[in-house]
């Protein structure tokens, strides 16, 4: 239990501190990158997001999964389902706002789907730090006073 309680609160962090950078700094920079390079600029991002962010957000996912059937104890239903809904927050926000934004701004740098990839980001970056708070004071809850 302590070590599923780990990798979720290890990886939920590692996510809510990239997505926040990614908020932050690198989307709004995008326009920056200059048209004449932005595909090949946007085809880099793409896989290498991917080989940082996928094994991360694949164990925060099987630790979600994994606590909903072997909670450590203390850890009630607001715990494990609101950690649980603001997952397929993130993983819904992913599939069906995010990526299709980038699959359109891999033909070509476009300020509209520039914009849309900003704004509708900042559902994964609540979502996630919602996570981290949940973790955060399920710990506070275990933590001898």
């Amino acid at each position: 239990m302590k070590t599923l309680f780990l990798l979720q609160l290890i990886s939920t962090f590692y996510m809510v501190g990239l997505i926040w950078f990614v908020q932050i700094v690198h989307y709004p920079m995008y326009d920056l990158v200059g048209r004449s390079s932005f595909v090949k600029y946007q085809q880099a991002h793409q896989l290498r997001t991917t080989l940082v962010v996928g094994p991360m957000m694949l164990i925060e996912a099987a630790t979600t999964v994994a606590i909903v059937y072997w909670p450590p104890p203390g850890m009630g239903p607001y715990f494990t389902w609101g950690g649980v809904a603001l997952l397929f927050v993130v993983w819904f926000s992913t599939a069906l706002l995010q990526v299709p934004r980038h699959h359109a701004l891999s033909s070509g740098f476009d300020p509209v789907h520039h914009r849309a990839l900003v704004v509708t980001n900042w559902i994964r970056t609540f979502a996630w730090s919602g996570r981290g708070l949940i973790l955060i004071s399920y710990l506070f809850q275990i933590l001898p006073h």
